[in-house]
């Protein structure tokens, strides 16, 4: 007689991945592009800062760059966001109608504004701009797989980072534990965490004996440039990834402070006090010729931190 049939293997995690298309700082190097990210949630993107040539980086990680619903601007130094006016004028040359969702500072909108009327250009699509302020934490987007908040930081212009947390999963159902004729209006209570009562109120199937919890939710946290801030530690509690900029080494710690800066080992603490479950360094100064003493520094005090490398998907 053959064996039992294991369970029914639960859903596959939706995307929640991050995809490292710039990782330098603001001086041009041939090593590390400005700074640029995505975020793929569920069949989402989100691009994450736009610094020049970010198009481009897409066009060579073979991603289409139509398929962008929102964009989030740090801040509004040029590394950031001088990819994005011609970015949005390649949506528009072509044919792009469905709207697209802009987060970004003061300023930004105007800009924008500024560069499309002295180019005589008209978007032939809804570019929706929401205002982040940069002193405070901002709920700024409730999509159906996560939610997004601002992050105050401390740089030397108004700057925000971003966290985005992924809404809880739903329980999964034990349906071997359950009868094969069983409604699917009990399944339906059972799976949404509901015990299901009887005509009477007696309790007939109670949801905590027919399933299981369902995966923790997952999160990702952007700190773009900032000082050491250890304000930042309770935002970001317990994040699954946190990207914190690491510009400097321990030796420049004077110099990063001064241009409102972090060194890799700083970025570190931050991480362990957080108690993050991984760590992503980037924004390397190019006066540095190799990224891997960054690395050293920040596993010092952090194992579990790794390097933002161009072209790199990380599965949250």
């Amino acid at each position: 007689m053959p064996d039992a049939l294991p369970d029914a293997p639960r859903l596959a995690h939706l995307p929640f991945a991050l995809t490292i298309l710039g990782a330098g700082s603001a001086t041009p190097s041939l090593r590390f592009h400005p700074t640029a990210q995505l975020l793929t949630v569920g069949s989402d993107l989100m691009l994450i800062d736009c610094g020049e040539g970010t198009q481009l980086r897409l066009i060579e990680q073979r991603i289409r760059s139509g398929r962008l619903r929102y964009i989030f601007i740090s801040h509004l130094h040029g590394d950031h966001y001088f990819g994005l006016p011609p970015l949005l004028s390649s949506l528009n040359l072509s044919g792009r109608t469905e709207d697209l969702y802009l987060f970004g500072p003061h300023g930004l909108d105007d800009v924008l504004t500024t560069i499309f009327r002295v180019s005589g250009s008209r978007l032939g699509y809804k570019l929706i701009f929401q205002t982040v302020e940069p002193d405070q934490v901002n709920f700024l987007l409730d999509h159906p797989q996560c939610t997004v908040e601002s992050i105050p930081l401390q740089h030397r212009v108004a700057c925000s980072g971003y966290l985005f947390r992924e809404k809880p999963h739903r329980p999964h159902l034990l349906r071997h534990k359950l009868p094969a004729d069983v409604s699917i209006e009990v399944l339906k209570q059972l799976k949404d965490g509901h015990d299901v009562l009887d005509e009477t109120g007696t309790l007939q199937y109670a949801a905590a004996d027919y399933t299981e919890p369902g995966p923790a939710p997952r999160s990702y946290a952007f700190c773009s440039d900032t000082r050491y801030v250890e304000a930042l530690v309770p935002l970001i509690q317990g994040v699954s990834l946190l990207y914190h900029e690491a510009t400097f080494l321990e030796d420049n710690a004077h110099r990063a402070a001064e241009v409102y800066h972090s060194t890799a080992r700083q970025a570190a603490t931050i991480a362990r006090e957080a108690g993050v479950g991984r760590l992503l360094i980037g924004h390397f100064s190019s006066r540095y010729k190799e990224a891997g003493p960054f690395l050293d520094e920040a596993r010092a005090v952090f194992p579990n931190t790794h390097l933002a490398i161009e072209g790199e998907t990380i599965s949250l």
